[in-house]
């Protein structure tokens, strides 16, 4: 298989690069990539060091989140907490600054969503069923957020003070997944999208795409022999190293690692350099027809 790991020396948050170099990046990146940026880390300060220690997990969620200026999912008096938001807040303004600086095109559209820290040791919580078992390989999507093809673009670092790797499988093309597993995926129930978000289920009605995504992401996580025998690589993400992924996109599953900070962000299918890369385009060519209202 490609590999579909493409690495660039990118030493600093807002890295000066050419266009051609962008256009680059960009390039591998709306083609299915995992940007891979091995020398760029992420400094914890010294008196961060103590928020190495799953302890700080109040045990309600599996991730400390940034959400708007509180904390979620995290234990500690308020000088910890307050202490913990700003190391967080320090993370998102520098993932925010390599984003909209490697990819110019995309600061007019980008939203900024959750940061997170992630203490805690891959597989130290199990998964309540295997739809949650995100050692599985998958793309993203989720049932109570419907997005109509718009983007998931994350930024992933390791800070391991241990020197242990954030271990990952990165399977095939999404074209080719998706064609795998498209005949598969029966149409939405007749008024099923009115009815859920009527009730609240979902945030606003499910497209066409978001069925065929949420089908896609299920089936590849039931599929064990799948699983097990489609074309995929282990990639090892040493400390000290941050990675780029539209994970709507590429198959990913999280093995072993811990310790590491998340930025997602979401990006309207205009803001990208050559759109036909998109997951909404690929499986509109695929199944012949339009999948969202234009």
């Amino acid at each position: 298989m490609q590999d579909a790991i493409q690495s660039f020396d990118i030493r600093d948050w807002k890295p000066n690069l050419t266009a051609a170099e962008t256009e680059k990046v960009a390039l591998n990146l709306e083609q299915g990539a995992v940007i891979h940026l091995p020398t760029l880390g992420f400094s914890m300060t010294n008196d961060e060091q103590k928020f190495y220690s799953p302890s700080w997990l109040n045990g309600q969620r599996k991730n400390i989140s940034l959400e708007g200026l509180n904390v979620r999912g995290a234990t500690g008096s308020i000088n910890d907490l307050t202490q913990m938001a700003s190391m967080i807040t320090r993370y998102a303004h520098q993932a925010t600054q390599l984003i909209i600086t490697l990819f110019p095109n995309y600061a007019l559209y980008l939203n900024t969503a959750r940061t997170s820290y992630r203490p805690n040791m891959v597989g130290a919580v199990a998964a309540r069923s295997w739809k949650k078992d995100d050692s599985r390989l998958h793309v993203d999507a989720f049932p109570s957020r419907p997005n109509h093809g718009e983007r998931i673009l994350r930024v992933f670092t390791n800070v391991n003070p241990e020197n242990v790797s954030r271990v990952w499988r990165v399977g095939e093309a999404f074209e080719q997944a998706a064609q795998h597993f498209l005949p598969n995926i029966k149409p939405p129930v007749p008024f099923s999208a009115s009815l859920l978000s009527a009730i609240g289920i979902t945030k606003r009605k499910r497209s066409e795409y978001d069925h065929i995504m949420l089908h896609l992401h299920d089936h590849m996580k039931a599929d064990l022999d799948y699983q097990k025998n489609t074309q995929q690589q282990a990639v090892n993400f040493a400390p000290g190293s941050t990675w780029i992924c539209f994970s709507d996109q590429v198959l990913h599953a999280a093995m072993s690692g811990q310790y590491m900070f998340e930025q997602t962000f979401h990006l309207p299918i205009a803001g990208q350099y050559h759109s036909e890369f998109s997951p909404l385009h690929v499986l509109e060519k695929l199944q012949k027809r339009q999948l969202v209202k234009r």
